[in-house]
C-alpha cells in the first residue's frame, strides 16, 4: 500500500464531478491512507455524506458545529493533522474563495489552516475554466504554493467538448503517490549527504 500511514483531507465541492470523489476516496483508502472528508453544502447536493462516511470509516465534516450534539469541528486541528490536503473536485466558486480568503465554510477555513501541501483539481465547464477570473484565481493559488492538477479535455456535463473535466481518480492518486515518493527521496538524499560528510570529516 503506497500511501500507508498518510493522513489526507479530501475536500469536495459542489460539482457534478463529485461522484468521482467516491471513487477517489475508495482508491486512497485502498492504498492505505487515512482520509477525512470535508464537504461543502453544495457538495452534499451531488453526493451524500452517508456514502462518503461508509467508504472512509469516519464521519464526514461539513459544518462548523456537529448537527447532533453541537460539538465544534476544529479546522485548526484538521490542518495540523493532515499530511496532505486534496480538493477534488474544485468549483470556480471555491477557487475564488480560496484565492481571496473568503472563509465562509468549513472547507475553506480548513484549507487556510492547512500546514501541509495542498492539491487542487478543478472541475467546471470550459467557458468557466478559461474565464479570466478563474485563470487569475488559479494563478494566485499557484503563487501561494498550491499544486494544481489540471483538468482534462473531453465531453462536459453541458454537452460541450473542451477542457474542464476533473482528472480521473486513478491519475490523481498517482500524483499523490509521486509527491510522497519525491519527498521521501529528497529526505534520503539529504541523509546520505550528511552521512557522507560525516565519514569524510566534513560538516
Amino acid at each position: 500500500m503506497r500511501l500507508e500511514g498518510k493522513k489526507i483531507i479530501l475536500g469536495i465541492t459542489g460539482s457534478i464531478a463529485a461522484y468521482k470523489a467516491a471513487i477517489l476516496l475508495r482508491l486512497l483508502i485502498k492504498e492505505g491512507a487515512s482520509v477525512q472528508v470535508v464537504i461543502t453544502g453544495a457538495g452534499k447536493e451531488f453526493i451524500t455524506p452517508l456514502t462518503l462516511s461508509a467508504l472512509s470509516g469516519k464521519p464526514v465534516i461539513s459544518e462548523f458545529f456537529g448537527a447532533n450534539d453541537g460539538s465544534w469541528n476544529s479546522h485548526v486541528d484538521l490542518g495540523l493533522w493532515a499530511d496532505l490536503m486534496l480538493i477534488a473536485p474544485t468549483t470556480a466558486t471555491s477557487l475564488g474563495k480560496m484565492a481571496n480568503g473568503i472563509a465562509d465554510n468549513m472547507l475553506v477555513t480548513t484549507y487556510m489552516s492547512a500546514k501541509c501541501p495542498v492539491f487542487i483539481a478543478p472541475a467546471m465547464d470550459l467557458d468557466m475554466f478559461v474565464h479570466p477570473s478563474t485563470q487569475k484565481n488559479i494563478s494566485i493559488l499557484k503563487e501561494f504554493g498550491n499544486n494544481i492538477i489540471e483538468p482534462t479535455e473531453g465531453e462536459l456535463a453541458s454537452g460541450l467538448v473542451g477542457k474542464g473535466r476533473m482528472e480521473e481518480p486513478e491519475k490523481i492518486v498517482e500524483v499523490l503517490v509521486n509527491h510522497f515518493n519525491s519527498k521521501k527521496s529528497f529526505i534520503f538524499q539529504c541523509l546520505y549527504r550528511i552521512n557522507i560528510g560525516g565519514l569524510d570529516g566534513r560538516n
